[in-house]
């Protein structure tokens, strides 16, 4: 929808807007300051909408702007990826811009494979959804499990997978070095 389109629309609104409140123009007038014929031409389409005319209207029909607007609707915010497969795990990107913070559902198959730590740029998130994750990050060796998560600099080596008992679905939050996430926890006992 065009601006134009948009603005061509809040009229028509205004006056049902008014009327299903059964509101006169006089009325209206009195609460907002604005003259009744700019009121009428408002709603008829023969004067623009300002901000300065539908700010007082907003609130003597105390609902938000963007309801005397009629702002179109935000496009569809579902992310529809395409699993992608690297090295036998099955990635699906949860975002969809390039560059910056990246995040994914991983499933890597039941498989034992050898640890080859490997390190590059970045800072790395892991939640674990469920099965079990080996992860090997520097001198350690874990194994997270269903709820557990970890985070790291990745340019300590590191390297994770399966633990060879099942398969294991985790999400990874990917981003450039500086770009850290944090997780927020409520205190015990809140």
């Amino acid at each position: 929808m065009t601006t134009d389109e948009v603005l061509a629309g809040v009229g028509p609104r205004l006056r049902q807007m008014r009327k299903d409140r059964e509101v006169t123009l006089a009325a209206l007038s009195e609460t907002t300051g604005i003259s009744v014929s700019t009121l009428s031409r408002l709603e008829s389409g023969l004067r623009k909408p300002s901000l300065e005319l539908l700010l007082p209207i907003a609130r003597a029909h105390q609902v938000a702007l963007d309801e005397l607007v009629g702002t179109p609707t935000v496009g569809d915010p579902r992310v529809r990826s395409k699993p992608i497969v690297m090295g036998g795990r099955t990635h699906w990107p949860l975002t969809r811009q390039p560059g910056g913070l990246q995040a994914y559902k991983v499933l890597e198959p039941k498989r034992r494979q050898e640890p080859e730590p490997r390190t590059h740029e970045g800072y790395e998130w892991l939640y674990v959804l469920s099965g079990r994750l080996r992860l090997v990050l520097g001198e350690h060796d874990v194994v997270l499990t269903a709820g557990e998560a970890a985070e790291f600099d990745t340019r300590v080596p590191h390297w994770f997978g399966s633990t060879g008992e099942g398969p294991v679905e985790f999400l990874s939050l990917f981003g450039p070095q500086g770009e850290r996430m944090h997780v927020r926890a409520r205190p015990k006992g809140a």
